[in-house]
């Protein structure tokens, strides 16, 4: 109530980048005076339960709700969101070189249709920048994935290269990684989803992964973000690739540039679409995943998830874990109780003793 009161009419008379420097800027400080922290948790934590913990990737996950990438972008308030009841986050998208992104504005709000439109273009201080940061974390409450990207002007025969040296620089420091090659707003990133471009990145990353865990002596995880804009075709075959390509998992999904149905007149702009206008697409696609590969490649559910029923949705659907964005921005930290609770409840009412048994249920 206090968010929805008193902070969002706040944030949402001002610039949405402005208000998203803003809070990544509050969320910092936060977690450098001393005992605030403590007091944050109170708010807004949400305790660790049994049915809810999940081991997966060889991480532990307190809870299924994680942060998606794009808001953290350069790992400044991992401190801040692991105490407002996430189970994990993404920082990122990093690249391997510092670069501004695309010209403002470059983000947008759909409040008639709970939703955002980004153009941002991976704006970031670079992975070294990145790598001080999180080595600087006194302690992590919760696993902490990096997500990587290409540079702008790196040509995407030589993308593999920029996603290595993310890899290398930020191995140290990441509990598992996310490559994404579905950002729409990347000029033809998504191309590298697609046919023998994607078997070759994949290879390339998942060789890279086996070097550092012999020079590290731990071995971690690498997924892969995909974009639901694609033919069912087009699916079937990123679904087979990605499966052997040796990786450990997906996320389905990234943000759209699909605009049916919004009401907003920001539906103009150009750029990835998130909220619960994806909801619907990003859950089939993680049926879609689920089936093919028989449930045995984990699947992160990303994509308009406001209630626990939207949560519940993707897991029955599919989804060992999920994650929120767009929703954070319109509830604010209170969704996580919302969702922990919720969540609890959806369980015990289909008789499921722990999260995994809902995994893939739709399918049995």
């Amino acid at each position: 109530m206090l968010y929805r009161n008193l902070g969002k009419p706040i944030f949402f008379k001002l610039d949405p980048e402005a208000a998203h420097h803003l809070v990544i800027g509050g969320l910092h400080k936060v977690a450098k005076v001393p005992g605030m922290v403590p007091v944050v948790r109170g708010m807004y934590g949400v305790p660790e339960v049994p049915e809810l913990a999940t081991d997966l990737f060889g991480v532990h996950f307190p809870s299924p709700i994680g942060l998606a990438a794009g808001l953290d972008k350069n790992a400044e308030a991992v401190e801040g969101f692991s105490s407002i009841g996430f189970g994990f986050m993404e920082v990122g998208t990093v690249t391997p070189k510092g670069q501004p992104g695309n010209e403002q504005p470059r983000l947008f709000r759909l409040p008639p249709d709970e939703a955002l439109i980004n153009r941002m273009g991976f704006n970031n201080r670079g992975a070294e920048d990145m790598a001080v940061r999180l080595a600087a974390l006194k302690s992590r409450r919760i696993p902490v994935a990096v997500n990587i990207g290409k540079n702008k002007l790196t040509p995407n025969e030589e993308a593999h290269t920029d996603y290595e040296k993310c890899i290398t620089t930020l191995y140290p420091q990441a509990d598992f990684f996310v490559v994404n090659i579905s950002s729409p707003n990347t000029p033809n990133l998504r191309n590298l989803q697609h046919g023998s471009e994607l078997a070759s990145l994949l290879k390339a990353v998942t060789d890279e992964m086996d070097v550092q865990a012999k020079r590290y002596g731990t071995r971690k995880s690498v997924l892969v973000k995909i974009a639901p804009d694609v033919s069912d075709e087009e699916l079937e075959f990123m679904i087979d690739t990605i499966q052997n390509s040796g990786v450990s998992g997906l996320i389905a999904t990234n943000t759209t540039i699909s605009r049916d149905g919004l009401a907003h007149d920001n539906a103009k702009e150009t750029g990835g679409l998130s909220g619960k206008p994806l909801r619907a697409r990003s859950t089939e696609v993680v049926s879609r995943a689920y089936l093919q590969t028989g449930g045995k490649l984990p699947i992160i559910g990303s994509g308009g998830i406001f209630t626990a029923e939207d949560a519940y949705e993707k897991i029955r659907a599919g989804a060992s874990l999920v994650e929120i964005y767009t929703a954070l921005i319109y509830e604010g930290p209170e969704i996580n109780r919302k969702l922990h609770r919720g969540l609890r409840e959806l369980l015990r009412r289909d008789g499921f003793s722990h999260i995994s048994e809902a995994v893939g249920a739709d399918h049995r």
